[in-house]
């Protein structure tokens, strides 16, 4: 990975500054066009990884994407629901880590990135197993990292939060912290925010883009999942209840999103971590936006801008970057003291 000199990723101006602060342009000032704006017009260049396959104790398989420059840093991004690696968000912060001397591993959640997994599951916010097997993976690696960072957008961030909070007291010394954007803390809630009529373009992507991906899995086990009335699903409840709770061995989603809702479990986290939500998030419900300390614990900090929309935070920038990234970078460096 030669091309990933620091130099070739120049690092973000103006670090120190606005960083809690976030004053996007007037025009830029709505939630909605925060949240489709990067999808639509942003393009990260960023040299091509090295991709690599990892088995899961369980028979299935991971797929990473490692950006190294020789660092003893390495810092592990977790992506959005029907995300993947390459997503603007996660490049835009894989930019940012290397300008300032980290190495990253992006990686793919079962079924993501354009390869579908072996086994009928797939993914869901509490699959923090997958999410260990890529901390394991990466602190046994033979480059010998002595401090590991997480970041998680959205889903990606629930997960990162729980599995954190799994790890507790016993978490590796190696792992210094983790800093989400966008986090759906409350999974019952934000699903109920997204049912509603004024977000159906959102969840009509999501479940269009779902219905292929389950599509491919009632080819490969036609006797576990079936697509009959597959169309008449219009909310995240009707399809959590139909696949992703029999597949994952919840009894509904119900009982789902209370057991991986991160919400409950931030006072159990033992290292820094930084939740990043837009006050105009549309994604998110009011349970989201965790205030008070016993909500918290003694770890774990809310920052809530005013304005950023759903892994937003858009900045007009000659150097490229968005504030969410400046922000990471700043969080991360605090946490190397």
């Amino acid at each position: 990975m030669s091309g990933h000199q620091s130099r070739a990723y120049p690092l973000p101006s103006g670090l120190a500054s606005n960083i809690r602060s976030y004053r996007p342009p007037l025009w830029l000032r709505n939630g909605h066009l925060q949240s489709v704006w990067p999808t639509l017009f942003r393009r990260i260049a960023l040299a091509e990884p090295v991709t690599q396959r990892i088995d899961t104790p369980d028979g299935d398989e991971l797929h990473l994407d490692w950006y190294r420059q020789g660092s003893p840093r390495l810092a592990i991004l977790s992506h959005g629901l029907e995300g993947h690696s390459r997503r603007p968000y996660m490049q835009g912060l894989a930019r940012g880590l290397l300008a300032d001397g980290w190495d990253v591993l992006a990686w793919n959640f079962r079924s993501c990135g354009g390869r579908m997994n072996r086994l009928p599951r797939f993914y869901h916010s509490g699959a923090t197993q997958d999410l260990h097997a890529v901390v394991s993976h990466a602190l046994a690696d033979s480059a010998g990292y002595g401090h590991l960072a997480l970041s998680g957008f959205s889903m990606g961030g629930n997960l990162t939060l729980l599995y954190l909070a799994e790890q507790g007291e016993r978490i590796d010394s190696r792992i210094r912290g983790a800093v989400t954007y966008s986090v759906p803390c409350d999974l019952a809630g934000s699903a109920r925010v997204l049912a509603l009529p004024s977000r159906r373009i959102y969840m009509q992507r999501f479940l269009k883009d779902l219905q292929v991906k389950m599509a491919d899995k009632a080819r490969d086990f036609p006797d576990l999942i079936d697509m009959t009335g597959f169309d008449d699903i219009r909310s995240f409840q009707q399809f959590d209840d139909r696949y992703t709770a029999p597949l994952h061995g919840f009894r509904d989603a119900d009982d789902y999103w209370a057991q991986a809702s991160c919400l409950p479990r931030l006072p159990e986290i033992r290292v820094p971590s930084l939740i990043v939500n837009a006050a105009d998030d549309p994604f998110l419900s009011a349970a989201c936006y965790p205030e008070k300390r016993g909500q918290l614990g003694p770890w774990v900090t809310l920052e809530a801008p005013r304005w950023g929309g759903h892994v937003g935070f858009v900045e007009i920038a000659r150097d490229g970057y968005y504030w969410s990234e400046r922000r990471a970078l700043n969080f991360l460096r605090g946490l190397l003291g």
